[in-house]
This record gives C-alpha cells, sequence and structure tokens, in this order.
C-alpha cells in the first residue's frame, strides 16, 4: 500500500512540473539557449558539487567515530560518490542515503540504528545549514528582490528547523515524546522510531562536534550555492550571487522532497518559477536547471566508475573456475 501511495505521488508531481514546464517553456527558444551554453561557467559548477563530497565524507567519519564507529576517510569518500550514482534512479537524495547506511552496516554489523541516525544526521545538519543560509537570504532580499511566496516559505522553513532541533535535543520534550509511544507501536513504528531517536539525541554529549560539523556543513553549502550562480551564468543569466543565496537553499530542500526520480521536471520548475519571479525568461531559467540536472549527472559518474572497477575485480576467473 506504501508503494503505491509513493508510486502515486511520484507521478502527480512529476506529471504537475511537466505540465507547468510545457505551459512556460519554448522548446526552440531552450535549445539555442543551450547551444550558447558556456561551457567555462558549467564546468566550474561540476567542479564546485563534485570537490565539496570529499569534506562531506570528512564530516561522516568525524561522526561515525563519535558512535565508535571507526572507518577509512576514502572509503567514505567512496561510498559518497557511490550514492550520488544511487540518487540518479532512487527517489532524490534520500535513495542515495539509504544506499550509504546499507553499505556502512555491512562493514559494522549490528549497528544498523546508529548508522541511519548517523546519516539522517547528516543531512538534518545539511537542512539546518540550509535554513540558516535562507534566513540570512531572507534578510537580504527584503528590498532588493521581489520573490513573491518564495520569501515566506523560507522563513517557514526556518520557524519548522528550529522546532525540529527542539524536538531531538531538548530534554524537556521527552516526556511529551513517550506520551505517542503507545500509538506508535500499535503502528509497530515505536522501536525503529526510538532506535533513530536515541541515535540522534546521544549527540547531544557531543556539542562541540556538533558545532564543528555544524559549521563544516554551512561553509560547503555556501559554496555550493555558487555552483546554481554558474549554471545560471553559464546560459548568461546576469545576477548578482546574492540572489542564489535566496535561491539555493530552497532549492536544495526542494530536491529532499522523497517523491521524485532525482528531482525530474521538479528541479526545472523550481528554477522557472523562481527566476521567472525577478524577469528571467521562461526557456533561460529552464536552461538553467536542465545545466543543473547535468551537474548532478555529473557527480554521479565517479561512482559509476566506482562500481564498474569493483564489479570487475570480483568477477570470477573463468580459468580458475
Amino acid at each position: 500500500m506504501k508503494g503505491t501511495v509513493r508510486i502515486v505521488v511520484t507521478l502527480v508531481l512529476t506529471g504537475l512540473a511537466v505540465a507547468y514546464l510545457v505551459w512556460k517553456v519554448d522548446l526552440d527558444a531552450t535549445i539555442e539557449t543551450l547551444k550558447d551554453t558556456d561551457l567555462r561557467w558549467f564546468g566550474l559548477s561540476i567542479a564546485i558539487m563534485t570537490l565539496t563530497a570529499m569534506p562531506m565524507a570528512l564530516r561522516w567519519q568525524w561522526l561515525l567515530a563519535a558512535r565508535g564507529m571507526i572507518d577509512s576517510f576514502w572509503w567514505l569518500t567512496r561510498a559518497y560518490f557511490v550514492s550520488y550514482t544511487a540518487s540518479q534512479i532512487l527517489p532524490t537524495a534520500i535513495g542515495g542515503d539509504a544506499v550509504r547506511v546499507l553499505e556502512t552496516s555491512r562493514r559494522h554489523p549490528g549497528r544498523m540504528g546508529d548508522i541511519t541516525a548517523v546519516v539522517l544526521l547528516e543531512r538534518g545538519l545539511g537542512g539546518a545549514a540550509t535554513v540558516l543560509l535562507g534566513a540570512i537570504g531572507f534578510l537580504l532580499a527584503i528590498g532588493r528582490y521581489d520573490t513573491g511566496a518564495y520569501i515566506w516559505l523560507e522563513l517557514m522553513f526556518v520557524v519548522g528547523t528550529i522546532l525540529i532541533g527542539v524536538l531531538f535535543f531538548s530534554q524537556r520534550v521527552r516526556p511529551l515524546l513517550a506520551l505517542a509511544a503507545p500509538l506508535l507501536a500499535r503502528l509497530k513504528l515505536e522501536r525503529p522510531l526510538r532506535a533513530f531517536y536515541d541515535g540522534v539525541h546521544a549527540f547531544r554529549a557531543h556539542p562541540r562536534l556538533l558545532a564543528k560539523a555544524f559549521s563544516l556543513t554551512f561553509t560547503l553549502q555556501a559554496i555550493r550555492i555558487l555552483s546554481i550562480w554558474a549554471c545560471a551564468k553559464a546560459v548568461g543569466i546576469d545576477f548578482s550571487p546574492l540572489l542564489y543565496y535566496v535561491m539555493g537553499p530552497l532549492f536544495f530542500l526542494v530536491l529532499l522532497v522523497p517523491f521524485t526520480l532525482n528531482g525530474f521536471a521538479v528541479r526545472e520548475a523550481f528554477f522557472v518559477s523562481f527566476l521567472g519571479q525577478v524577469g528571467v525568461s521562461a526557456d533561460a531559467a529552464f536552461s538553467a536547471g536542465f545545466l543543473f540536472f547535468l551537474v548532478t549527472v555529473a557527480m554521479a559518474l565517479p561512482g559509476g566508475v566506482i562500481l564498474l572497477w569493483e564489479g570487475l575485480r570480483r568477477r570470477p576467473d573463468p580459468t580458475h573456475a
């Protein structure tokens, strides 16, 4: 039943996004825009997104070590790139996270709950850093850019993130959460959710680590937003990077919606809708979104090469057989 609901929601969201794009975009004009792509800016976007994966692997290593799971930085980097490959065919970034959990649990048997908590804490830190950037973007946008309802949506994310942080790390909230235990037990969700909550809550004893991991995450997210600016520059959209610190946080949060395959159509529709608010033509905005899709494909290539190489190495020797 859950699988059916997911498929229906995916089809509906994707269908609405495609219909919006068909309504707004002139395909011929878009093709002409893409033909004139400045490959230097496009290459910069790919470099930014790809190179920032390695510091993210370092952050993951820190969090795993805090829970007694020591792993190689290079293996964790490899797992990150493999997860990017998985995200091309699984629902958004969440699918890649599931692959990371599965692979890491094979290296640390019996620690699936802790590993899941660490990976989702990573995702939470990324979301919190993105929302903080969004709050800064919200302040910067006031009086500078007319982005319509998007600016208030950004504010809503800020408030929501603060509430989630209190939910997971406040001792005073725990008795209130316990009231939901009987209902969760009936739904057979109490044990996995408790394991996840305990795994995340345990990091309350590591405030310096959390602060260090959050600072690194904030820096990386701020750098990654420049990859969106570079894609826009590649197709001739000439705005200050400041605009993308309003757009970028919302865009990264949209990509976390777990009902689309790698953000298909939803990503481009967001570009068209947001940039349209500041006077960018639908064709140019769609082109920028499509280039960012190609950036995610380029990020997936190293993981694909790794999987192919590992598959060839594991192939049995027919002579020996």
